[in-house]
């Protein structure tokens, strides 16, 4: 192991339970040790994670957030004795691994919910509320300090919790974390004075408008969260370990409105001078351990930060709250290990914690204590499949009932939280197969194949593996792509696949000799059939060719690549103008609020001109003739214009006996999307 990694490999304690390291998993929605959003069980799937996580030395697991009152059923957790004898069977194989596992336990989402069209009209509806109400009570689910707008359905207001129902709920968490002590669980973490849950709603000022002894002062805006560790040591012994997730400053301007790195503001939610008092307040008030972040669902991106987020960008705040505590702090948010382990080192934080690169690679922290760190498949932070809770302007959250249900898979590694879907199975007959495309969907193909014990040949047009994603990860904060391209490349080698460079493929005839195969020659930019669009410069042009756009730069199209390539130029000092059609930028399904949010707002804090409900109608000399959806015409000048329009599918064949298409030739989509279609085809021959 290299030595700068060390300190990671210490023992620290919370409370009197000691931690074999110093890593952390953070809680992931999805990996609830009890069930995500059904009635609560003990859930296999996520116990099989757990202990795999466990088995590869994590120090310290935190399963997803478990609300003490199941979401859908409305059952109290403690009362499913059940469950608790399972967790202590569970524990007795856990436990030979080393590691600790503390359960997570939630108040509730409140504002935050996650409501989508259907459940609002549930939640406004008297009749429909009133025929939901034995499944799920959702003005309840979404109640909150106080009357305050859905996060992610503006227009819905969330009620107010009685103070009936807060203690109803303080003496849920009692009895929860004696039932887990009973069944040899380590601890628990309460969720949370953080990212702007329940909790956190208490504590904000401006969130609360309470008048009774949860609101006003500043201590009646933490007693929620100081009587909710006071009855757990009461019932649970006071030597029972009590983490606190827990966010330092939010990050957020208004309502819906966070603050991108760099940006001054006034902030709406918790200030650093509050914090320093707060967290002396909650240590006081007994809790053993912090695990901070920053922000709120209003400023996401800070709790989930996506690759365009500064590496380890909570860091700074964390390490100086930990100024005013004696009690453990653990830091969260994009942290690259040797960073943790110098800080660690240094005295300045006591743990760090890290939560996707476990869904993408089980085995990360074993690599790292190996030396074998270029073997680690890097988390590209895009939350395709762990957290694809996406929205925009006019709409509540657009996620699929499936991933509702099945939160914290991988679009990179697909058999993460659905091991018993996704599997190497060796094959008894050994297959040749052609493999047309060596983007990231053919290398996937490949990598399977290979494992499973059949024979791949990859043909290549071009003299180099990844496709369209080599245009995907060109630019400057898309580190973690090319890292994966170079992940691909390594694996490839190792594993001895033969790849015919500058060989393309357009008759699948002209293959001989081989059993099966698999096309996979991704798409091409979409055309439009006005005048001068021949003339429009493609993504890859822009960023892998380095074609000189000028200073004022166009972007036809405001979806998420268009978005990201106009923040390169920002960055480049160009001056970028977008031009969509939808009425809001990266207007799709299956892209994070985090992913999003953060591009709209940093378009907007760096003042780029954004034209919606709009298209460009000539490309000329001069610029481009631009039509509003109210049918006014004008002129914009500019030095070029980029397509970002979209993509089409290049099919070289069609889908038939022993011909599979994989990846965008078959359907445009994402990463996982050619990654989980490589494996369904893989998995069959």
């Amino acid at each position: 192991m290299n030595e700068k990694y060390a300190a990671l490999f210490t023992p620290f304690n919370v409370g009197n339970v000691e931690i074999k390291n110093r890593i952390v998993m953070c809680s992931m929605g999805g990996t609830s040790l009890y069930g995500w959003f059904e009635p609560c069980h003990f859930d296999k799937e996520a116990a099989y994670f757990l202990l795999e996580k466990a088995r590869n030395n994590v120090g310290l697991c935190l399963p997803g957030m478990q609300c003490i009152r199941d979401l859908i059923g409305k059952r109290w957790l403690y009362t499913n004795d059940r469950m608790f004898r399972d967790t202590k069977e569970y524990m007795k194989e856990y436990h030979k691994t080393g590691g600790k596992l503390f359960i997570q336990l939630a108040a509730g989402m409140g504002r935050s919910m996650a409501l989508n069209d259907q459940l609002v009209k549930v939640c406004d509806n008297k009749i429909l509320s009133t025929l939901a109400n034995p499944i799920i009570d959702g003005n309840y689910v979404c109640a909150s300090s106080s009357r305050t707008p859905n996060r992610w359905v503006e227009s819905y207001t969330s009620h107010e919790l009685t103070t009936e129902q807060i203690q109803e709920m303080v003496y849920a968490f009692g009895q929860t974390a004696k039932k887990l002590r009973e069944a040899d669980i380590d601890g628990v973490e309460i969720h949370a004075v953080h990212e702007g849950y329940l909790l956190d709603q208490f504590a904000i000022a401006n969130w609360n408008h309470r008048t009774d002894q949860y609101g006003g002062s500043f201590e009646n805006r933490y007693r929620f969260a100081t009587e909710i560790v006071q009855e757990i040591k009461k019932e649970a012994g006071e030597d029972f370990p009590v983490s606190l997730r827990y966010s330092v400053v939010s990050k957020c301007k208004d309502f819906g409105k966070g603050a991108v790195p760099g940006e001054e503001f006034e902030e709406f939610g918790r200030d650093m001078e509050e914090s320093e008092k707060a967290v002396k307040y909650l240590q006081d008030s007994g809790y053993d351990m912090l695990n901070c972040d920053n922000g709120t669902y209003d400023s996401w991106y800070w709790a989930h930060p996506p690759q365009y987020m500064p590496n380890n960008c909570n860091l700074e705040d964390v390490e100086h709250i930990r100024k005013f505590v004696t009690i453990p702090v653990v830091c969260a948010g994009k942290m690259e290990p040797e960073v943790a382990a110098k800080e660690i080192k240094a005295g300045r934080l006591d743990a760090v914690a890290i939560a996707r690169q476990n869904l993408v690679d089980p085995e990360w922290v074993i690599k790292i204590q190996e030396g074998r760190e270029e073997e680690i498949k890097p988390c590209i932070r895009c939350h395709n499949a762990c957290f694809p809770f996406s929205k925009y302007d006019g709409t509540g959250n657009k996620m699929s009932v499936d991933d509702t249900l099945h939160l914290a898979r991988c679009a990179l590694t697909p058999p993460t939280m659905q091991h018993n879907r996704y599997k190497v199975v060796p094959t008894h007959h050994p297959k040749k197969v052609a493999i047309i495309g060596g983007g990231i969907g053919g290398l996937e193909c490949a990598l399977m194949l290979k494992k499973r014990g059949h024979n791949p040949v990859v043909f290549e047009k071009t003299g180099e593996i990844g496709g369209l994603f080599i245009t995907a990860s060109s630019m400057r904060f898309k580190e973690n792509d090319r890292m994966l391209i170079d992940w691909y490349k390594r694996e490839i080698e190792k594993a001895g696949i033969d790849i015919h460079f500058h060989t393309e493929i357009n008759d699948i005839n002209t293959l001989r000799g081989f059993d099966h195969i698999i096309v996979a020659t991704g798409a091409v930019p979409r055309t439009m059939p006005i005048p001068g669009f021949s003339d429009a410069m493609t993504l890859t042009e822009l960023l892998v060719d380095k074609k000189d756009p000028g200073d004022k730069v166009v972007f036809f199209g405001g979806g998420q690549s268009a978005c990201e390539a106009a923040y390169e130029m920002v960055l480049q000092g160009r001056h970028p103008t977008i031009v969509e059609y939808a009425p809001a930028l990266v207007a799709a399904a299956n892209v994070c609020l985090a992913n999003s949010s953060f591009l709209r707002e940093v378009l907007e804090y760096h003042k780029v001109p954004v034209y919606l409900r709009s298209t460009i109608t000539e490309i000329h000399n001069s610029g481009v003739t631009i039509k509003g959806q109210d049918g006014n015409i004008f002129e914009l000048d500019c030095d070029s214009v980029v397509n970002g329009i979209g993509f089409v599918p290049t099919p070289v064949a069609k889908n038939g006996k022993n011909v599979h298409l994989v990846g965008d030739c078959l359907s445009v989509g994402n990463l996982r999307t050619a990654i989980w279609r490589a494996w369904d085809v893989c998995m069959r021959i």
